[in-house]
């Protein structure tokens, strides 16, 4: 353990100085940023900190509760910094500033949908999923459920939303350091995929929580100076700021040879709504997937089980809610500060393409130099860098628990594998996920982080959450209903977002106007589908299980409300 613990850290730090001393190099790029030696030697710290870290979890985990859950022993609040670091990622700190800097109030919907999702989580969710889980969430769906269908039917949904929030993470990772250091876009994603499998391969869930606090810490007070000084520069004034971002926008078009009624009229379009959203149905539809979605994520809901018990996991969701909260709100000032800061400087814009150095994901870390020059803007890079790796790092535990635990261990195995092999299976399952992620990230090039995540929302609430809802407060579910009504769900969300405009015309390079699904987020349809099928194939199930299954809701209510037999359940 210890000898390949050295092997794979070697590696990591061999890509790392690679990319320190390729920094100097020009692959074949006839642009590239001047060598920030200031974020190189931040991100060199901060991977060789995130390395001590994992070597010590490393020596903790020793079986598959310490590895899933880091044992259990996390508490409440280091739990909520911890969720927090883990929702706060590559796309709400690079991709929501950068949608804010091209859509203005727009941009807003990601940050108001992302946050409305935790009070279904505080108040529905995070009691009962600790009390009857132990390490996924199909461990709580399958409750009073036929084991092997529902937990083939959550581990698939869990890989399919992995694999969508992998991409956005891996997208966000290599055009920053792309931009930092002039590096090739597939070398960046490389060295993110080395990375993220040496701290899930060793440190399991002790590492990544850890790490995902420190990033956490390290990203609230990165965004607080940000905001503060994007402020103090309008003298704390949000009317100039935001008249400021109107006469940008205004120039802007003028520029691009709009008429003064015209451009006036695009400059004050980003004060109000319409510029993303076209049509209700899309706004509609786009909310539900970020506010429902929110309460189906694997690698959040799996968080839950991190802690002691249901008041730990309630204390989680309080503090997870207050920070993400308080991110959000300074991200929404951010990104007008990129508006009136960065699209001015022509030091920040390509000069063939007109666009930013880097590519629009990169409007953050250029506000980070716009504010405090190179010494901030290493910081910020090393930040963000720290961002992505700590939620890969989430997403592949997650997805590897998916295939070790509810595969490998309790369908395959019937919950009793051969000593020592769920581990094994959950680290050959990391190894394939980071191959797995660095190919997404290099497909999913040029697509903006947080609509790629907003996809994954779309199939976390079409397919996970309507299920787990159903599972928990109807009595009539049955396990026929929710695997067919969840799978249908995951098709649907999946088929209908293949056919949309962002993937069929920006994705798949066809012809504007040709997608066959009109609307930018399938969720209001996908999740429709799902409820209705849960509903429609529980109430026609008559057999004999689907009546010991509705007469076992009321065990799974005492069990989830007042955590009796929790305890026990949780211990492994």
């Amino acid at each position: 353990m210890r000898n390949s613990f050295r092997v794979l850290a070697a590696l990591g730090l061999l890509g790392f100085s690679g990319l320190a001393l390729a920094a100097g190099g020009d692959f074949g790029q006839t642009e590239r940023q001047p060598t920030n030696w200031t974020a190189i030697i931040m991100f060199a710290t901060f991977v060789l900190a995130t390395l001590g870290i994992t070597k010590w979890a490393a020596g903790r985990t020793r079986s598959a509760s310490d590895f899933y859950t880091g044992g259990g022993g996390i508490s409440g609040f280091q739990n909520g910094l911890a969720i927090a670091g883990d929702f706060m990622s590559a796309a709400s700190f690079l991709g929501i500033t950068a949608m804010v800097m091209l859509a203005g109030f727009d941009g807003l919907i990601y940050a108001i949908g992302f946050i409305v999702g935790w009070p279904i989580l505080t108040f529905l969710l995070a009691e009962r999923v600790r009390n009857l889980g132990r390490f996924t969430f199909s461990d709580v769906v399958g409750y009073r459920f036929a084991s092997t269908p529902i937990r083939g039917f959550a581990a698939t949904s869990s890989l399919v939303v992995v694999a969508f929030y992998l991409i956005a993470q891996m997208v966000g990772a290599g055009a920053l350091i792309q931009l930092l250091f002039g590096l090739e876009y597939w070398v960046a994603v490389v060295m993110v995929g080395i990375l993220m499998m040496v701290y899930v391969l060793f440190g399991g869930m002790t590492a990544t929580t850890w790490v995902q606090i420190i990033k956490a810490t390290l990203l609230l007070f990165g965004v607080t100076f940000m905001a503060v000084a994007v402020m103090w520069q309008y003298d704390f004034s949000f009317e100039k700021l935001f008249s400021s971002a109107v006469q940008v926008k205004a120039q802007i078009a003028a520029d691009g040879g709009a008429s003064a009624e015209q451009a006036a009229a695009i400059g004050q379009a980003i004060m109000g709504p319409g510029g993303f959203l076209k049509d209700p149905i899309s706004a509609i539809s786009f909310g539900m997937a970020l506010m429902f979605g929110t309460a189906g994520l694997p690698h959040i809901l799996m968080r839950f089980f991190t802690v002691p018990d249901a008041k730990e996991a309630r204390k989680s969701v309080l503090w997870a809610t207050t920070w993400i909260g308080y991110f959000y709100l300074l991200i929404f000032i951010i990104g007008f500060g990129a508006i009136t800061l960065v699209l001015t400087n022509p030091e920040y814009l390509d000069p063939i393409t007109g666009g930013l150095q880097g590519g629009q994901n990169m409007a953050a870390v250029l506000v980070g130099h716009s504010v405090g020059g190179n010494v901030f803007m290493g910081f910020i890079s090393a930040v963000a860098f720290a961002t992505i790796l700590a939620v890969v790092a989430g997403l592949t535990l997650s997805g590897a628990s998916a295939v070790s635990h509810d595969l490998y261990s309790t369908v395959l195995h019937k919950g009793h594998p051969p000593g020592g092999t769920e581990l094994r299976v959950s680290r050959i399952t990391t190894l394939v996920l980071g191959v797995l992620a660095v190919l997404l990230g290099i497909a999913f090039q040029k697509q903006n982080v947080a609509f790629m995540v907003s996809l994954a929302f779309a199939v976390a609430a079409s397919a996970n959450f309507p299920v787990l809802i159903m599972s928990l407060l109807w009595k009539d579910c049955t396990t026929r209903g929710a695997v067919v009504g969840g799978f249908l769900g995951l098709i649907s969300s999946v088929g209908l977002t293949l056919l949309s405009p962002s993937v069929w015309e920006a994705t798949f390079g066809n012809a504007v106007g040709t997608a066959p699904f009109p609307y930018t987020s399938p969720a209001l349809f996908s999740m429709t589908l799902a409820f209705v099928t849960i509903w429609l194939f529980s109430i026609t199930d008559r057999g004999a299980r689907a009546r010991g299954e509705r007469d076992a809701f009321l065990a799974q209510q005492v069990r989830a409300e007042t955590g009796m037999g929790a305890s026990q359940a949780s211990d492994h």
